[in-house]
């Protein structure tokens, strides 16, 4: 049996984001099986995917965005059907690594948590593409709070629903805005590149002992 290593004694927990830190997310990969490149990218800029994906992350029902898609270009509704109904095959399996932190981080002691922009009709894919994700203790999903990064009352939230104090957790995020907001509230925060600089960057903070 490997025995735990003593908790970093500047950090109870390291929060993690989920898309492109946990698991990988292209959400042309919905797409792909039935449309080409040039096709996928005309739909994106039709209905300005980022905000679409946007509202759907922060809690509407994708019946509301289909509905909004039919008004505003009825051409896309098919593609929208086809990424609702493809969303598995947006989740492109565990990033390389990442897993092993998220298990070196728990085995010192320290507590492991996720706080992810996500549609709440669409979570329950999450965990069968990158399984570390059902080992965190809990994981706060923004479409089911109707909140989102890197609104601070996001992180507000996710500090007084996991009992947590800024100055002894950590964040970690691929988007500098969020790691940005993060940090205005007092947390700790690693800006996500790859999983060796995240390990580097967690010994560095004093978050992962030091090998």
């Amino acid at each position: 049996m490997t025995k735990a290593r003593p908790r970093p004694a500047a950090f109870d927990a390291v929060v993690f984001d989920l898309g492109n830190v946990l698991v990988g997310w292209d959400p042309a990969g919905a797409l792909t099986h039935d449309y080409t490149p040039e096709q996928i990218q005309e739909f994106f800029d039709a209905v300005d995917f980022p905000a679409l994906n946007r509202r759907q992350d922060a809690g509407r029902p994708w019946a509301k965005a289909r509905a909004e898609v039919a008004a505003s270009a009825p051409h896309c509704v098919p593609y929208l059907d086809a990424y609702v109904t493809g969303f598995p095959r947006t989740l492109t399996g565990p990033i390389p690594g990442s897993a092993d932190i998220v298990r070196d981080v728990h085995r010192c002691g320290a507590r492991t948590l996720g706080l992810t922009n996500w549609s709440a009709e669409l979570f329950e894919h999450a965990v069968p593409a990158a399984p570390v994700i059902g080992e965190l203790e809990q994981v706060l999903v923004s479409g089911e709070v109707g909140l989102v990064k890197p609104d601070p009352a996001i992180f507000t939230l996710a500090l007084d629903r996991f009992g947590l104090d800024p100055a002894r957790t950590v964040f970690v995020d691929d988007q500098p805005a969020n790691t940005d907001a993060a940090a205005r509230l007092g947390f700790s925060t690693v800006t996500f590149t790859d999983s060796p600089a995240l390990r580097a960057q967690l010994t560095k903070l004093g978050a992962l002992p030091a090998d």
